[in-house]
């Protein structure tokens, strides 16, 4: 599976915002920016994108930033990589070879059944879930 700097990204930032969830705060594109070593411009161009999908929201002003539009245990990791990638329909395989080849229809076919359960999975994870793995992987640098 290939990942975009764009979408890991963009998952980074909503992971951020799920942690600071019903804090009524919005977080800086700053502090997102500086804490995770992501350019300041490509993360404004991601949120904004985020924002259209209605997934976050934004604030303005002295005090503004973005927050979470839905609770992450509404958000799926694959919801937010669709927003930024497009559909994995829109992606689907093509080949190289004839596609008249029984070789190729089968590969095809086999191709398409992981993509579907790749998306199945990635819709299953929430930004909750994530936010749980990340404060356990914290922990665990703390206890070595």
């Amino acid at each position: 599976m290939r990942v975009s700097a764009k979408t890991e990204y963009a998952c980074v930032a909503m992971l951020e915002l799920a942690a600071q969830y019903g804090s009524n705060e919005p977080v800086r594109i700053r502090r997102i920016a500086e804490r995770h070593d992501v350019p300041p411009r490509f993360l404004v161009q991601i949120l904004l994108q985020l924002k259209g999908a209605g997934l976050v929201a934004s604030v303005r002003g002295a005090a503004g930033g973005y927050h979470l539009v839905k609770t992450p245990q509404e958000i799926s990791l694959g919801q937010v990589m669709e927003v930024l990638d497009g559909s994995s329909e829109e992606n689907g395989q093509t080949s190289s070879a004839s596609p008249d080849s029984p070789a190729v229809k089968v590969l095809m076919q086999v191709w398409k059944e992981v993509s579907n359960v790749q998306r199945k999975l990635l819709e299953s994870i929430t930004f909750a879930d994530l936010l749980e793995r990340a404060k356990a992987q914290d922990e665990q640098m703390y206890h070595i």
